[in-house]
């Protein structure tokens, strides 16, 4: 079986194994091809030998059976049961899973309440770091709704540092990763969190992290996933294995929101604990039985989300202070589920930004108190007078909201967790709005039904174009009414609905079809009505369709993203060494520094350096001058001392503008490295080299595929005379010469 994952299809297949785009074929060659091909044998189904794995380039990857993993779930974790839907089966969840997360976490000690995790969430090098005060910076990083609860480690954590030297904050892990890196991060400790522990873009950035000697802990669901492996601590949400079917993810943020809260926790008695953390942990003991109260009013959303959903076009999340983060998790399932583009702003900047376009303004304004919940209602009043519609989420008993289109209450239990209580209130709206925007399809649907049960008898018998008008009249009426009283102004395009309109008025013989050629340029026959209607009948039905549990263009798991490959190019021998030496990171092209990479195999040492500057047009008659130079180069006299001309290896590298292996007149191996600034050569590097003597086929191959070509000349200048090129003939040619000499001459090894 062939699927994206294994949770659909595990009725089954309990086992699977996981193919992996972005791995290189040679793991020792960052640059080496990557990618993978799977050719499947029907006769040897369920066992490995009915397996071949290939890399692009057609080299085979045999398939081990220790890749091969038993999935830790079973039909009955992903069973529905009554739920209509997933999604709702899984808010309905949320209560369990953050009981679960808490489990055993939370201990009394003398009276008082503390966070209790071992080693393997917080390793004892991270502990001895803290304790000897070298982390500086914790950093909460996620994609979507986990980036969204990585949200909640500097909004907890914060207070309880702010007396000491320690930056918190949280970033999208591709923002991290792709511009706030530092050579050296082992000050640096990153949370990272995942539902899944697959998405791509988390994990790479973790792998750069590690690479740099930054600490990781992962708050992630699954047991076994790749981010559990590059993590050097985990703190497992719910119980490692509670499983979301839906795309949307709801309990996992709650459980998310609640280990960064108890991690933070943690962190914060290793670098002072003397802080009081007893009032909010016996708050999150109670959070679970504040959730499942929240649930219980599903009826009064579902009732604002009816009233209010289908009609509106625009919509918009806000919130403040800790409702931010309630307000940007609510703005991505709303988006989701309801397949709107939605802003999330503060709730006091709404004002300045579109009240323009009078949208449903959904706002988190739960756990607030004093003037802050003054203000905010204030906000909700100006809102109304620009013929807005607030619906606000705010703690129970409160009743300064009376310019609020709807008002609904979630219990009061604390300031700084009753946004998770919002959040709930806005998982819910989000799947009642759903289901409302949803079954404005119905009447359509009904209507389509008839339309395709025609479509199917083949021939249009007579009679039965005068049935379709009677079978279309109730359900068409019904749409009729609806569209007339702007029920369908939120979500069916007026194109879309003007061609229903149109055509439906032929379909139930209001109008004439001799009139049908000019207002619809066809011949109006009752057959051409039919598939007409039947065609606008569907788009209408795909505008309106809310599926709730899949989502159109996206994905459970995602398992593309950024790759950063420039990053690990930049770890090479030779990259760091032209890096060490002066040359500019922005001098060096991404075609530079695969060349680099590629041979940093064949070198055993760099031995110097120099670093030239270029004046003048390459092409004409440029100079050379040395700014630097160091190690063995230091005692080396340059001909540029006395003769400044650019010529010889120099120009070449330079009016190529490519890196060069070369030997100068004194026998010493050099690599050019020209450095680029907008198409113009304006500096080499030199880096003195002691190239091995001979390498093995297989990376002597990879070497010359990377620099210049040469594999595929050396290959064309053999087989122009010769029947056949032998790969294992590159073994017996020393490196130097495979990488200087003219390939017409190295040809003669093949050829003699």
């Amino acid at each position: 079986i062939v699927a994206s994952e294994p949770y659909g299809v595990i009725e089954n297949a309990s086992r699977w194994l996981r193919m992996d785009g972005e791995k290189p074929a040679d793991p020792s060659n960052p640059i080496s091809i990557a990618g993978q091909i799977i050719q499947l044998d029907a006769t040897a189904a369920g066992n490995l030998a009915g397996i071949t794995r290939l890399a692009y380039d057609g080299t085979e990857l045999p398939v081990r059976e220790d890749e091969i993993t038993t999935a830790d779930i079973t039909t009955r974790d992903i069973d529905r049961g009554d739920a209509p839907h997933f999604l709702l089966k899984e808010i309905q969840e949320a209560p369990a899973s953050v009981h679960k997360t808490l489990r055993g976490r939370i201990i009394e000690v003398d009276d008082e309440l503390r966070v209790q995790l071992g080693s393997e969430v917080i390793p004892d090098r991270i502990q001895n770091a803290f304790k000897s005060k070298q982390i500086k910076r914790i950093i909460g990083i996620g994609q979507g709704t986990a980036a969204v609860a990585a949200r909640t480690i500097p909004q907890f954590l914060s207070p309880l540092l702010k007396d000491h030297e320690v930056l918190v904050e949280a970033q999208l892990a591709t923002e991290l990763s792709g511009f706030s890196m530092a050579t050296d991060m082992s000050d640096t400790l990153v949370i990272a969190v995942s539902q899944s522990g697959t998405t791509t873009d988390t994990n790479r950035t973790v792998d750069l992290i590690r690479q740099r000697g930054g600490h990781v802990i992962a708050i992630v669901n699954r047991r076994g996933s790749d981010l559990t492996d590059k993590s050097h601590g985990v703190l497992y949400t719910s119980d490692g294995r509670d499983v979301e079917m839906s795309v949307a993810s709801t309990k996992a943020f709650y459980a998310q929101v609640v280990a960064s809260i108890i991690l933070s926790s943690a962190i914060a008695d290793l670098i002072d604990e003397t802080r009081d953390q007893n009032e909010i942990l016996h708050a999150l003991r109670q959070l679970p039985k504040s959730m499942e109260q929240v649930i219980a009013t599903r009826s009064a959303v579902a009732t604002a989300a009816q009233r209010h959903a289908p009609q509106k076009r625009y919509w918009a999340v806000v919130g403040n202070g800790p409702n931010r983060i309630a307000a940007n998790e609510i703005r991505i399932k709303l988006s989701e589920l309801c397949y709107k583009a939605i802003p999330e702003d503060g709730t006091e900047d709404k004002k300045h930004i579109d009240l323009s376009s009078e949208p449903l303004i959904f706002v988190c304004a739960a756990g607030l108190s004093g003037s802050n919940i003054d203000d905010v209602a204030k906000e909700v009043a100006i809102y109304r007078a620009h013929k807005a519609v607030p619906i606000v989420v705010a703690s129970e008993n409160e009743s300064r909201f009376e310019a609020a289109a709807e008002l609904l209450t979630v219990p009061q239990l604390h300031p700084a967790l009753d946004f998770i209580l919002a959040t709930i209130v806005g998982h819910l709206f989000g799947y009642e709005a759903a289901l409302a925007i949803d079954s404005q399809a119905l009447p359509l649907r009904q209507m389509r039904a008839t339309v395709e049960s025609i479509i199917a008898e083949g021939t249009l018998e007579d009679g039965a174009f005068e049935r379709l008008q009677s079978d279309l009249a109730t359900p068409g009426s019904q749409f009729l009414d609806g569209l007339r009283g702007s029920a369908y102004d939120g979500h069916l395009e007026a194109s879309t609905a003007a061609k229903v309109v149109t055509v439906l008025r032929y379909a139930l013989g209001v109008a004439s079809l001799d009139s049908y050629q000019i207002e619809v340029g066809k011949v109006g026959r009752p057959g051409v009505v039919i598939d007409d209607l039947n065609a606008a009948l569907t788009k209408a039905i795909d505008e309106l369709t809310r599926p709730v549990d899949a989502i159109k263009h996206q994905a459970k798991t995602v398992t593309v993203g950024i790759s950063r490959s420039d990053e690990t190019l930049l770890q090479s021998t030779l990259a760091k060494a032209a890096l060490n030496a002066g040359t500019p990171r922005d001098r060096l092209s991404y075609r530079e520094l695969r060349t680099l990479v590629a041979l940093d195999a064949s070198v055993a040492e760099v031995t110097g350096w120099t670093r030239y500057r270029i004046e003048g047009d390459v092409g004409e008659e440029a100079t050379i001058q040395v700014i630097d130079r160091g190690g063995i180069a230091s005692g080396i006299a340059s001909r540029t001392d006395t003769n400044p001309i650019l010529r010889g290896g120099k120009h070449r590298a330079a009016f190529e503008k490519e890196i060069m292996v070369g030997v100068g007149s004194d026998g010493r191996s050099i690599v050019h490295i020209p450095e680029v600034k907008d198409g113009q050569t304006t500096g080499l590097t030199l880096l003195h080299c002691r190239f091995h003597d001979y390498l093995p086929t297989p990376s002597m191959r990879a070497v010359l595929q990377g620099y210049r070509g040469r594999y595929g000349a050396l290959q064309d200048a053999v087989t122009e005379s010769h029947p056949s090129f032998r790969d294992d003939m590159l073994s017996t040619i020393k490196v130097v010469d495979l990488l200087t000499r003219p390939v017409y001459v190295l040809a003669e090894h093949w050829t003699s």
